[in-house]
C-alpha cells in the first residue's frame, strides 16, 4: 500500500506526484522509472535498450482494444454478498490517503474480493485477448464530492475491471482510444494545463460510459487515458461504490516492477530505478 496521502491533490492541481520527475499525473511513477531506465540504458549500454523495451512491450496494450461492457459478471447472490461485505466494514477498514484528492474511501485487497477475483480471470483474458493474472483489487467508496482527475495508470493495472455496485446517480467514465508510451513520452509536460488540454483533444478520441449497479466495464489503464467529472449530484448524500479488480499479462509479476529490472536483465545500473518504487501507489 501507498504512503498516506501520497498525491495530496496532485491531480486536481497540475502539481507533479511528490516522486514523480517527469510526468504530472498521479500514478505516473512507474512510467517515469521505465523513461528513467532507457536513459540509463542510453547512456551505459545502448545495445541493450531494444531488447529491454521488448520485454517490456507485454505492458503495451494493442491499438485496436475496445472497451468492453458486461451486463452481468456476478449473480444476485454473489452481488448481495459483496453488498454484505461493503456494509460489514468498520471506519478502521478504510484506506484515508484518497480522502482529499479523490473523496472517497478504499480497501485493498479484501480476501472475499480476492477469490471473486480468482473466479473471474478466465472473463477477463477472454476480453482482454490475452491470458491474464490478478495483480491487486480495491474497493471504491465515493462521495459525492468524488472526482477522478485525469490520468493513466501502472501497467500493475494493464487492464482493469470496473463493477459497479450501488450508486445514487449515473456517474460517466472517460476513456480514450489506446496510446503508445512513445508517443506520451515524446510530449511535453511543464504546461500547467496539461489536464484539460487531454481532455479536450480531438486525437485522444474519448468516449464516455455510464455503468448501472450490476454491471462491469473492461479497460486497459496504463494505456488509456480515464477520468470522471465531479459527480453530477447536489445531494450531499450521494454516493457511488466500485470495486476494481486489476490484471496484468500471466507470468509477468516480477518483470512489472521496477525494482527487479536489475537482475532480471543483468544490468547492475537499473537498481537506480527502484529507489523511487519501495511502495508504488495503487489504484
Amino acid at each position: 500500500m501507498s504512503d498516506i496521502d501520497l498525491f495530496g491533490t496532485a491531480g486536481q492541481t497540475g502539481r507533479r506526484p511528490n516522486r514523480s520527475r517527469t510526468y504530472p499525473w498521479y500514478d505516473s511513477i512507474w512510467l517515469d522509472e521505465y523513461t528513467k531506465a532507457k536513459a540509463i540504458l542510453r547512456n551505459i549500454k545502448p545495445g541493450a535498450l531494444a531488447a529491454f523495451e521488448s520485454a517490456l512491450q507485454v505492458f503495451q496494450t494493442r491499438n485496436d482494444f475496445q472497451v468492453k461492457v458486461f451486463e452481468r459478471v456476478f449473480d444476485d447472490k454473489t452481488i448481495d454478498e459483496i453488498r454484505r461485505v461493503v456494509r460489514s466494514l468498520k471506519p478502521s477498514d478504510l484506506e484515508m490517503h484518497e480522502a482529499k484528492s479523490f473523496k472517497r474511501f478504499v480497501v485493498h485487497d479484501n480476501p472475499f474480493f480476492t477469490e471473486l477475483q480468482k473466479q473471474i480471470t478466465p472473463l477477463v483474458s477472454a476480453a482482454a485477448g490475452e491470458p491474464v493474472e490478478a495483480s491487486y483489487n480495491f474497493l471504491s467508496l465515493y462521495s459525492a464530492t468524488g472526482v477522478c482527475p485525469v490520468h493513466l495508470d501502472s501497467p500493475q493495472s494493464k487492464w482493469t475491471l470496473d463493477f459497479c455496485i450501488d450508486q445514487s446517480v449515473a456517474w460517466p467514465i472517460y476513456f480514450s482510444r489506446p496510446l503508445a508510451w512513445s508517443d506520451i513520452e515524446a510530449q511535453h509536460w511543464t504546461d500547467e494545463n496539461w489536464a484539460e488540454d487531454i481532455k479536450s483533444s480531438a486525437t485522444a478520441n474519448f468516449k464516455s460510459y455510464s455503468l448501472e449497479p450490476g454491471q462491469a466495464i473492461l479497460f486497459s489503464g496504463s494505456s488509456q487515458w480515464h477520468y470522471r467529472d465531479p459527480m453530477p449530484t447536489s445531494d450531499r448524500k450521494a454516493s457511488c461504490d466500485l470495486l476494481f479488480f486489476h490484471f496484468i499479462p500471466q507470468g509477468t509479476s516480477e518483470l512489472v516492477n521496477p525494482r527487479n529490472w536489475a537482475s532480471l536483465f543483468g544490468i547492475p545500473e537499473l537498481a537506480q530505478v527502484a529507489k523511487s518504487t519501495e511502495k508504488m501507489p495503487h489504484g
